[in-house]
């Protein structure tokens, strides 16, 4: 995202009205042919990387024989529901409790971690992430219908805490594997463009839009320079 994108992000959010109802889609139709491209997209996934699972698993337990394969983490859904996202464990063990000193090094701003040389991820770490390959386990959140494969990615209850009014838009809906954020900038924007984005996606959300963005996230899923 070029400089003046993000200027003009900062501008729109202190200008842009809050989102109501009229501003969601809540048709029938919608709403159950999102879930049949869930279920059915995540299925026809989970087999198709039945390989991968097992490479990824087996490469995890090789660096760290101690550790284990998948992490769990409380994330906040719609409406502010808690639940457990799942991911291929890309970090010591210990990471949560290194969090505290290295805070200071957040390279984002806003309610949000991200730093790119962290020394908590391993060395299998940096590369599922640099594919994306540890969220890949969110397709069982997807199938429970905890979260969707495009929706806003669901935060962690600690930044929430730090929310505003208009940052609780975010959760108006079923958080996602992916969505506007990730397929336009990842990592490259801050937090407060992170939010103009969801706010952008939930604001205009359909099918079509949907199935580009995962057509789009697929494309992009491999070499991703904005991963960590």
């Amino acid at each position: 995202m070029t400089k003046l994108e993000t200027i003009n992000l900062h501008q729109k959010s202190k200008t842009q009205p809050f989102l109501s109802e009229e501003n969601i889609s809540t048709s029938l139709f919608y709403i159950i042919a999102k879930r049949l491209i869930d279920i059915c997209g995540t299925l026809i996934g989970l087999i198709l990387l039945i390989p991968v699972f097992l490479v990824v698993a087996i490469l995890i337990k090789i660096e760290d024989p101690k550790g284990p394969v998948f992490f769990s983490q409380k994330r906040v859904g719609k409406n502010g529901r808690e639940f457990k996202m799942y991911k291929f464990r890309s970090m010591v063990t210990d990471a949560e409790e290194r969090l505290q000193t290295l805070l200071k090094y957040n390279e984002v701003s806003g309610a949000m971690f991200k730093m790119k040389d962290d020394p908590r991820v391993t060395r299998i770490g940096k590369f599922i992430r640099k594919t994306s390959i540890d969220e890949l386990p969110q397709l069982f959140n997807v199938l429970l219908g905890e979260m969707s494969l495009v929706g806003p990615r669901p935060p962690l209850p600690r930044e929430v805490a730090d929310y505003t009014d208009y940052d609780m838009q975010r959760l108006l809906v079923t958080p996602g594997c992916t969505g506007l954020w990730q397929v336009r900038a990842r990592n490259s924007v801050g937090f407060a463009e992170m939010v103009e984005l969801d706010i952008e996606y939930i604001k205009n959300r359909n099918i079509l839009n949907d199935i580009n963005l995962i057509i789009m996230t697929i494309a992009v899923l491999f070499g991703s320079k904005n991963a960590h």
